[in-house]
């Protein structure tokens, strides 16, 4: 079980961006949402949205504007929105506390996780060799995040190699894209993507998860081998 914990791990330096909205509760533990804005190198920034419980704000300043660490998994669930399901992420935050001062590396993510779709190869308009990854990352009680990827160049050539099952490790950051939507002949809407940028990727051999973890316990040999199929999840099972 606790592998499950070291196979999704996101670190995020920002500033909040929004007000808390109460989200749900579980078991009597009240959980809520806001968003916190986080610099790329480029000077541009990320708009990502946090999950957190209400035991780890205590006396903790989350105004709008402050600057806050958070460490935590990047989780995934199905919401309807719009006549439609859509899938969101949101970092579940295990501790959040006040950033005194920044780092240079402000939003890092490393994911162990399964190729549950068809790798997507392409090349966009600029010249650039991109790839669409979609990970399953396992967790806890059988559950798993399906979580959007995307890689860059070489990586993305590497991608072309990969089938559904292969499991894959990445290091990179999570991102927010605005992009243009067009719903008729004479409407366009804006929306926003959320994804992990690729900066660096492996493939898993099952040699390599018996070197290293020992002799596979029944439960995590049942998720290695677990077929690959989206479910759905609500809000509430993001924890």
């Amino acid at each position: 079980m606790d592998n499950l914990f070291l196979n999704n791990k996101i670190y995020l330096e920002g500033s909040v961006a929004s007000e808390l909205s109460f989200s749900h509760e579980m078991y009597g533990e009240g959980f809520y949402n806001f968003q916190v804005e986080v610099m790329r190198l480029s000077d541009t920034t990320d708009l990502l949205n946090v999950t957190v419980s209400e035991r780890l704000i205590t006396n903790l300043d989350l105004s709008i504007g402050s600057d806050i660490i958070v460490d935590g998994q990047l989780r995934s669930y199905n919401k309807f929105v719009d006549g439609s399901n859509r899938l969101i992420l949101t970092v579940f935050a295990r501790n959040i506390e006040p950033c005194a001062e920044r780092s240079k590396n402000p939003n890092e993510i490393f994911l162990d996780g399964f190729i549950c779709k068809e790798p997507v190869y392409r090349t966009t308009p600029f010249g650039r060799e991109i790839a669409d990854v979609l990970l399953a990352v396992n967790r806890a009680y059988n559950k798993s995040d399906y979580i959007p990827t995307i890689a860059w160049g070489r990586n993305s050539r590497f991608c072309q190699t990969l089938e559904v099952g292969d499991n894959i490790r990445v290091w990179g950051r999570l991102q927010s894209r605005e992009y243009q939507k067009k719903v008729s002949d004479t409407e366009v809407i804006n929306k926003i993507a959320y994804e992990v940028s690729i900066s660096k990727m492996e493939k898993v051999n099952k040699e390599d998860i018996i070197l290293e973890n020992g002799e596979q316990s029944e439960e995590e040999q049942t998720i290695t081998t677990t077929e690959f199929t989206t479910t759905e999840f609500t809000e509430k099972e993001v924890m």
